[in-house]
């Protein structure tokens, strides 16, 4: 079968979701293209002739990217195409897609499913759990890694890679979509074929190493073999990891040498310093637990880069100044990408946290174009709040403003909301650097649940469809 796979985006990532997917279809024979269009012009004729178009949407900014070009592809080819949609967001999104626009949702573990399906043998599942042995990705399928994000240190900018040691997590935080999927499972990837990868990268050019998983550390021994065995074939390549407040704090010992091995930085998801929002969250992990992580990290070396919810129902005016002081007294503005102080809660299908009541009494009803639950904030402030700091953000993301001007714009538009609150609060911006290296960071300023700008809209002329 002719196939074409599809990625919209992955965090300026070379998208380890297609290159995956082409390897098991290739193995089983399948005749297989993609298509990058966070990178790459999607010509109308790149529609035509593939018997099967699947689409990677392994988050809430990818499904948003690719609509516009699933309902075109629909309208070109009507039935003579069948469409896919993959990844974590494929079973999230159905109830939001129209009768008949796609053929096949797969979330989960989806290379063989993709592959039974290409097949003619369809998986009755939109969530596969099996355990896969996995195949090196087919990353000669996309553009070259100097295409994607690099790592700034220094100024210093590194081709960097993605791959990913799991999938799933353990735990059930109840706004993140993974435990909606996986339930509390983890799937890993063989060492052996991660180090091969990882091996066909650094000879590609990459110098720099995104571990992907939603939480690395949640299979410790499995994380640090992984580390070991990647610094054993690319002793001078550096990494970064995703790993929660709560294991930053019981793994000191192990932070320390995966410092040893490469670890540059640590993504966290902090989210909030509203002990009632860590609450409804299930974050396992109050507010000056985040203050210690962050002083721990920066004794070993490792810069911390919180990810940030700002916006819930629960969140106050008086929590969203206590968070941009957060970043501003501990001297986070190069560490915190402006779009973190903008992020509204999603809630998309099958989240645990329309089981709360906490969350029902907010609830608007499902809204098929965002693919997700509305809400709407006690306080109207905060959602005029969200609107603004959303536009002023995606418009200098756009731009290419210096991030230290948006976070500046951002606490001078939330003084104006203070004000008018009556709430007295300075909105004194982030002075320079207050010495020392210069804070690691990727080169991609955007995140995987922010709406897309009008720019990544327009990207491929998605818009125009």
């Amino acid at each position: 079968m002719n196939v074409l796979l599809i990625s919209c985006y992955e965090l300026g990532h070379q998208p380890l979701h297609v290159a995956s997917a082409g390897a098991f279809l290739r193995a089983a024979g399948h005749d297989v293209a993609a298509l990058d269009l966070s990178v790459q012009n999607l010509d109308e004729g790149d529609l035509d002739s593939p018997e099967l178009v699947a689409v990677a949407v392994p988050m809430h900014t990818a499904i948003r990217l690719a609509m516009p070009v699933v309902r075109a592809l629909r309208a070109r080819r009507g039935r003579d195409v069948s469409i896919a949609l993959f990844g974590l967001y494929a079973p999230l999104c159905s109830r939001g897609l129209e009768p008949g626009l796609v053929d096949a949702v797969i979330g989960g573990e989806y290379e063989e499913a993709l592959v039974r399906f290409a097949n003619g043998q369809p998986d009755t599942r939109s969530i596969v759990l099996d355990r896969l042995r996995f195949l090196p990705p087919a990353r000669d399928l996309l553009p070259g890694l100097e295409r994607y994000t690099r790592l700034l240190i220094d100024g210093e900018e590194r081709v960097t890679g993605y791959v990913e040691a799991s999938r799933g997590c353990v735990h059930r935080c109840r706004h993140c979509p993974v435990p909606a999927v996986y339930d509390g499972r983890i799937r890993v990837w063989q060492r052996d074929t991660l180090v091969e990868d990882v091996g066909h990268l650094w000879d590609a050019g990459m110098r720099h190493l995104t571990f992907g998983d939603p939480d690395f550390l949640n299979a410790v021994p499995h994380a640090l073999a992984t580390a070991r065995a990647v610094h054993e074939r690319c002793p001078a390549l550096t990494f970064d990891i995703t790993t929660k407040v709560e294991h930053i704090l019981e793994h000191p010992g192990v932070l320390e040498e995966l410092r040893s091995l490469g670890l540059l930085f640590i993504v966290s998801a902090v989210e909030s310093m509203s002990a009632d929002v860590l609450r409804v969250l299930d974050k396992g992990h109050a507010p000056d637990d985040a203050r210690q992580a962050l002083r721990l990290c920066r004794s070993l070396g490792i810069e911390l880069r919180p990810s940030l919810l700002p916006f819930t129902p629960w969140t106050t005016l008086p929590d969203h100044l206590e968070l941009l002081d957060f970043v501003h007294d501990e001297g986070l503005a190069d560490s915190v990408d402006p779009v973190q102080l903008t992020i509204r809660l999603l809630v998309p299908d099958r989240s645990l946290l329309l089981a709360r009541p906490e969350m029902r009494e907010h609830l608007l009803g499902y809204d098929a174009p965002s693919f997700s639950h509305t809400w709407r904030h006690p306080d109207p402030r905060m959602d005029d709040l969200q609107n603004t700091l959303t536009t002023v953000v995606a418009r200098d993301a756009d731009a290419g403003v210096d991030p230290r001007a948006t976070h500046a714009a951002i606490r001078r538009a939330t003084a104006e909301a203070a004000a008018a609150a009556g709430l007295v609060w300075s909105c004194e911006v982030p002075g320079e650097d207050r010495g020392g290296p210069a804070r690691p960071r990727l080169s991609e300023p955007w995140f995987c649940c922010a709406e897309p700008t009008p720019a990544q809209m327009g990207v491929a002329g998605a818009a125009s469809y």
